[in-house]
C-alpha cells in the first residue's frame, strides 16, 4: 500500500514538473527576442520643409527628370515640393505667385549618389577624417550618418554652385564592407536627423580591387590580394546567412549590429553600392551576389562598365561614374570618356556622380562633357535623357528615393520607373 502511495506521489510530482517546464517554455516563447524585435529606425528623420509661398514658374523649357522635355512649360511649387509639371495650359491656382521663366531652363534638383560631405568636411584636416573605419576589412556595423557634421561648408557650396538638393553620404572604400550610407536633403540643419531624406532606405558600401588589399595587405593581414578580397567577402556572407537563419528560427537571442546590416541586405531592405573599377571584378561581384542572394544596386566609379554594358543592363545594375576620370591608379587605367555614352547605347543605367567636394558643384557640366564625348563617337543623346543621369536614375536606382510622376493630371499615365532608359533615336548611334 505504501509503495503505491509513493509511486502516485512521484507521478504527481513528475506531471507537475512537466507542466512547470511547459509553462516556462510558453513564457519564453512569448518573450520578445532582442535579436529580431528591435527598433530598425533608431535615428529617424526629423526633416521639415522650410516655409515657402506657393509659386508657379511659367514659360521655361522644362526637363522633368524622367526623360521628357516641355517647351513653354509650367512648374508649380508648394510646401517645399514640386506640386505639378505641365505645359502652358496647366491650371495655376489663384494663390500662386507667378514668376516669368521664359528663356530659362528648369530641371529637378540634382542628386549626387556618391558623396562624402560631412564625413570628410572642410577644412580637410585629420581631425575631420571620419569616413573610413579602417581598422578591419569588414565593418558593416558602422553608419556614415554618425560621422556627418551638418555644418560642413561643402553642403552650402554644393547647393549654391551645383544645385544639389539630395545626396547619398557613403563610408570610404578602405574596407571590403565599409558600413551603411545615408541619404540627406541638402538643407541647413543643426542635426543629421534634420537632413535625413524621409523614407529613403539605407545603403551599404562595399569595395573591391586595390583599396582593401592595399590597406590590409600593408598591415600583413588578409586581404592582400583580389582573391583574398573575395574570400573574406564570401566568408562574411556565409556568417550573415547563418545569422539570418537563426534569427528567423528564433534561435538568435543577442544583437549584432554588423550582422543586422548584412541581414538587411540579404532581405533586400538595404541597398548595395559597390566601389569597383574593373569590368572583370564587377562580373565576379555579380556572381557573388547571385551566390548569396543579394542584389547590387550600383557599381560606383565603374570606369570599365562600358566593357560589360549588356551584363549590367540584364542585371538591372546602375553605373555611378565620372565623366572622364581615369589613369590615377592601375585599375582606372582603362577608363574612357565615352563610358556613359556606351552604357546608354547598351540600354544600361547611367548615373553621373562626384565623389569629390569640388566636382559636386558642377555635375551638370560633367554630364554635358560625357554627352559631348558620346556625340563625337556618333552616339547622340538628347539633353532630356542626359538629365536622367542626374535625377531619375540617381533617385530611383541609386538611393531609392521615391521619384513620383509630377506630371499634370492630363498626363498622369506617365510614371517614372527605375532602370528604364529612354530610347536613342534610330540612326543616331
Amino acid at each position: 500500500m505504501r509503495g503505491r502511495q509513493i509511486a502516485a506521489a512521484c507521478a504527481a510530482l513528475a506531471l507537475a514538473a512537466c507542466a512547470s517546464r511547459g509553462g516556462t517554455e510558453a513564457k519564453s516563447a512569448n518573450k520578445p527576442n532582442p535579436a529580431a524585435e528591435f527598433d530598425r529606425n533608431p535615428y529617424p528623420s526629423t526633416y521639415r520643409a522650410y516655409p515657402a509661398a506657393p509659386t508657379a514658374l511659367v514659360g521655361a523649357t522644362v526637363f522633368d527628370g524622367a526623360g521628357d522635355r516641355i517647351e513653354n512649360g509650367t512648374v508649380l511649387l508648394r510646401d517645399g515640393k514640386v506640386e505639378a509639371v505641365g505645359g502652358a495650359d496647366l491650371t495655376i491656382p489663384a494663390d500662386y505667385a507667378r514668376l516669368d521663366a521664359a528663356g530659362k531652363f528648369v530641371t529637378p534638383g540634382i542628386i549626387d549618389v556618391h558623396s562624402h560631405l560631412g564625413d570628410y568636411p572642410s577644412p580637410s584636416v585629420s581631425a575631420h577624417s571620419d569616413g573610413n573605419e579602417a581598422t578591419d576589412p569588414t565593418t558593416p556595423n558602422v553608419w556614415a550618418e554618425h560621422s556627418v557634421w551638418p555644418q560642413d561648408p561643402g553642403f552650402t557650396r554644393a547647393m549654391a554652385n551645383g544645385g544639389i538638393t539630395a545626396l547619398q553620404i557613403l563610408p570610404g572604400s578602405a574596407n571590403l564592407m565599409g558600413g551603411r550610407s545615408v541619404t540627406l536633403k541638402n538643407v541647413p540643419a543643426r542635426t543629421v536627423q534634420a537632413m535625413k531624406f524621409p523614407g529613403a532606405p539605407y545603403g551599404f558600401k562595399m569595395a573591391c580591387g586595390e583599396n582593401p588589399k592595399r590597406n590590409y595587405g600593408g598591415k600583413g593581414r588578409i586581404p592582400s590580394t583580389r582573391m583574398g578580397n573575395f574570400a573574406v567577402n564570401r566568408a562574411t556572407w556565409i556568417k550573415a546567412q547563418e545569422y539570418a537563419r537563426k534569427r528567423k528560427a528564433g534561435k538568435q537571442e543577442t544583437r549584432d549590429l554588423g550582422m543586422e546590416t548584412l541581414a538587411g541586405v540579404l532581405a533586400g531592405e538595404i541597398l548595395v553600392h559597390n566601389h569597383c573599377y574593373r569590368a572583370d571584378e564587377m562580373a565576379l561581384v555579380l556572381d557573388m551576389a547571385r551566390e548569396f542572394g543579394y542584389k547590387v544596386t550600383a557599381f560606383h566609379h565603374a570606369v570599365e562598365s562600358y566593357k560589360i554594358g549588356d551584363l549590367l543592363r540584364d542585371a538591372n545594375v546602375c553605373s555611378a561614374i565620372w565623366a572622364d576620370w581615369w589613369g590615377f591608379k592601375m585599375e582606372s587605367y582603362d577608363g574612357i570618356p565615352e563610358n556613359a555614352g556606351l552604357l546608354q547605347n547598351a540600354g544600361a543605367c547611367v548615373i553621373i556622380h562626384s565623389d569629390d567636394a569640388n566636382g559636386i558643384q558642377r555635375l551638370n557640366q560633367e554630364a554635358a562633357k560625357a554627352q559631348g564625348d558620346a556625340r563625337r563617337m556618333g552616339i547622340v543623346i538628347p539633353d532630356e535623357t542626359v538629365m536622367t543621369w542626374l535625377t531619375l536614375n540617381a533617385a530611383c536606382c541609386g538611393t531609392a528615393i521615391r521619384y513620383r510622376s509630377i506630371r499634370a493630371p492630363r498626363k498622369s499615365g506617365s510614371t517614372a520607373r527605375c532602370f528604364t532608359t529612354p530610347t536613342i533615336p534610330s540612326g543616331a548611334r
